[in-house]
């Protein structure tokens, strides 16, 4: 994601005066603020209703998708349950499409080659196809799958932090030594808990 967000945003450089450079980020900084804080606000709202709606009401035991439809409707009506089931729809649409186009933005940078749309097409779509095919059950696997995200976490965090600090890389943008320093003690927090969890999952679970 952190590939592809720059890849949207660089066409918009196109100067190299610092006071205009600043002016670009100050926005870019409250685009992100926005985004990441309608976010942030989403995923407590889910929170708040799993908490309120289910444990609030003595549902103690919703440890799945399908679970967690067959209860919203009779507490909260239909709508809510057809609401959650749209909402899941467009997260995976959206998820699907953000990995895809990543995958396309690396290969172009890294190793400038561009995929047939077609192929692009299928690795997306093939792993799900997989696991519909085989019967998993769907929410070992989205645990799972979040599991093996968190071997990527590093090699993103790792190269974002070297490169914003580097003034060769950033110019005027660089990171402030404070940034910097903050910047990596929360990506080695964040590499840490990773590490815990993957202990737990494949060595406890």
């Amino acid at each position: 994601v952190i590939f592809l967000h720059s890849a949207l945003t660089s066409g918009r450089i196109v100067t190299r005066d610092p006071v205009q450079l600043r002016t670009l980020m100050r926005f870019e900084l409250i685009d992100v603020i926005i985004a990441l804080g309608i976010a942030g606000m989403i995923n407590a709202a889910m929170l708040i209703m799993a908490a309120k709606v289910f444990h609030g009401t003595g549902h103690l035991n919703v440890g799945t998708i399908e679970e967690a439809h067959r209860t919203l409707e009779p507490l909260l009506g239909k709508a809510s349950s057809v609401v959650f089931g749209i909402s899941l729809l467009a997260s995976g649409l959206s998820s699907s499409a953000v990995g895809t186009m990543s995958g396309q933005v690396i290969m172009q940078g890294f190793l400038h080659r561009e995929i047939p749309l077609w192929i692009r097409r299928g690795v997306t779509m093939a792993p799900s196809l997989v696991v519909i095919a085989v019967g998993m059950e769907p929410t070992r696997v989205l645990v799972f799958s979040q599991v093996l995200l968190s071997f990527g976490i590093p090699f993103a965090l790792m190269p974002l932090m070297i490169f914003t600090s580097n003034r060769k890389v950033m110019g005027v943008l660089t990171n402030h030594r404070i940034t910097t320093v903050l910047g990596w003690i929360v990506a080695a927090l964040i590499i840490t808990l990773n590490v815990f969890l993957l202990q737990q999952t494949f060595l406890e679970g």
